[in-house]
């Protein structure tokens, strides 16, 4: 359970904890390497946004945490290098009490590329009936996308580069 804390509380931002953020020196001479970035969506429910990933578009499920009800506070899934995690509202809040109010209103959107149109198109049917933020358009910057609203209520887009 303690890594469940750490993961809520480093996905709110410094300033919820009031501290003031300090600004970083890019010209270090050492450097550093960065594996993955993985985002932890904040929701009412876990079960829905799980299920969507892993039936309609073949995530697998990764990890997941049930609470005291065995409904699950959190879980994530991960397909070919792409892992989003969710936590539920309330165990973010049991954590620290703090931070509800700074919870409301803060919204994040994924933006998932793909190789080809012919994965965009897959990925089309099997989000069929999904809430349409974005219907599928050409950008002027070379990538055909669309955008929907998962189960949890955040928005994701998926874009291939234009054949």
């Amino acid at each position: 359970m303690r890594i469940l804390t750490l993961v809520a509380a480093a996905s709110i931002p410094a300033i919820v904890f009031g501290q003031t953020p300090t600004s970083v020196n890019t010209m270090s001479t050492n450097p550093y390497s960065l594996r993955s970035l993985a985002p932890v969506l904040i929701v009412e429910s876990v079960e829905p946004s799980i299920k969507f990933w892993t039936e309609r578009l073949g995530f697998t499920k990764d990890n997941e945490v049930p609470g005291p009800d065995g409904k699950l506070i959190f879980a994530s899934v991960k397909k070919d290098g792409v892992e989003i995690m969710y936590q539920t509202r309330a165990s973010v809040v049991a954590d620290n009490p703090a931070v509800e109010a700074e919870l409301n209103g803060r919204s994040v959107g994924l933006f998932i590329t793909v190789p080809t149109i012919a994965d965009l198109d897959e990925i089309a049917r099997r989000t069929k009936g999904a809430a349409v933020v974005k219907p599928r358009h050409d950008t002027f910057y070379g990538t055909t996308e669309f955008y929907i609203r998962e189960p949890g209520g955040n928005v994701v887009g998926f874009a291939a580069p234009k054949s």
